[in-house]
């Protein structure tokens, strides 16, 4: 039986991503990173056993990133995931304010695809990219 004979008359599709979740050492420290260094901001989350945080882009009526605390790290990757990516704007401001932190960072012009790739990592080392549009100036490094 191929694909397709399997999967006729099954009515789920997929419509979007949700979400990812990381797992935080410091959750005040993790906060800071996506707060301050990628300007997403904190919002509901509903009461759970768990201490953690909820982020949200802009003003989306979804959270698009979960934080968990209080968890151990795991000792070898749970998963095959190798990194999350978010569109971005402001590719200098955001060089800037890595820079400030102190936060490491590699840059790819993808011009193929009409963006910049900026990757990064988050302080528990989750690797994190930003696509910046390619029509974002050359920035000053």
């Amino acid at each position: 039986m191929n694909f397709e004979q399997r999967t006729r008359g099954r009515a789920m599709t997929i419509e979007g991503m949700n979400h990812f979740t990381v797992i935080s050492s410091d959750l005040e420290k993790t906060k800071a990173f996506y707060l301050e260094v990628l300007s997403l901001r904190e919002g509901y989350r509903p009461p759970m056993e768990s201490t953690g945080a909820w982020l949200y882009a802009k003003d989306q009526k979804h959270s698009i990133l979960h934080i968990m605390a209080e968890r151990p790290m795991p000792e070898s990757a749970p998963g095959v995931i190798d990194h999350m990516a978010f569109t971005a704007t402001d590719l200098q401001s955001t060089i800037n304010t890595l820079k400030q932190h102190g936060i490491a960072y590699k840059l790819n012009r993808m011009k193929e695809l009409g963006i910049w790739q900026l990757f990064c990592h988050d302080p528990d080392g989750a690797k994190v990219e930003l696509d910046f549009s390619a029509d974002e100036p050359e920035p000053q490094e």
